[in-house]
């Protein structure tokens, strides 16, 4: 007991006698570490993967049922040639379909006109120019494509990252080496996305080969960039 009181007795006066208000404690500072942030790039040429078209039939008729049943049988012949073509039947969808009555006053008031469309994907497009032949030479009354394009499950660009990061530490060293410093490690990566341009040459009939469609599937440029942020020493 005598020792406690004796402790407590000591910073009592410790507390009365010492000059705490002359002390120099000092700051403790965070020091934020130097860094550089700089955009690596890659790009690539990559030549297209599909071929996209659209079909519709169209049919005129002053009973609506009679226009809807020559839609329909149109379509099943359209749709079963397009899968004998070799296309599955998950790359053809329905894209519109409307039913349109002539008013009073229109040049054939009254009369009913149906449209059907589809969209069709070709993944084989070394066999564009026989698809668009087909369609040309079906009851379709509207055909447009083929429209080139990328496959959206293409891993193309995934062989880009190391080519834009290699692209953003070059500039990242010349950056420190400006500056007088050296390239640490990475402290943070930030996927920019990418950007297709695509470049397609549409189907064209070619009088001097029957009529038949002469198609190009052109190219897309694969686009990659990263974000990177690199520490400074």
């Amino acid at each position: 007991m005598k020792k406690i009181i004796g402790t407590v007795v000591l910073v009592l006066i410790l507390v009365w006698i010492v000059p705490w208000s002359r002390i120099n404690w000092g700051r403790i500072i965070w020091q934020q570490a130097e860094v550089v942030t700089v955009n690596g790039e890659a790009r690539s040429q990559e030549k297209n993967q599909l071929a996209n078209y659209s079909a519709g039939v169209m049919a005129q008729n002053m009973d609506k049922n009679a226009a809807i049943t020559e839609v329909n049988t149109k379509m099943e012949d359209l749709v079963k040639s397009v899968k004998d073509f070799g296309i599955n039947e998950a790359d053809i969808k329905t894209q519109s379909l409307s039913y349109y009555q002539e008013p009073k006053g229109g040049q054939n008031p009254g009369q009913w006109q149906v449209n059907n469309t589809i969209e069709i994907i070709l993944r084989d497009i070394d066999r564009a120019s026989d698809l668009a032949d087909l369609l040309a030479k079906s009851g379709a009354n509207n055909v447009y494509g083929p429209n080139f394009s990328m496959d959206e499950t293409n891993t193309a660009e995934k062989s880009l990252y190391d080519a834009a990061i290699k692209d953003a530490k070059d500039k990242a060293e010349s950056i420190a080496t400006a500056s007088g410093k050296k390239l640490g490690k990475v402290i943070s990566v930030n996927d920019g996305g990418n950007n297709g341009n695509v470049y397609p040459m549409y189907a064209k009939l070619d009088s001097g080969m029957g009529g038949g469609a002469v198609t190009e599937p052109g190219s897309t440029t694969v686009y990659k960039n990263l974000t990177v942020t690199f520490e400074l020493k």
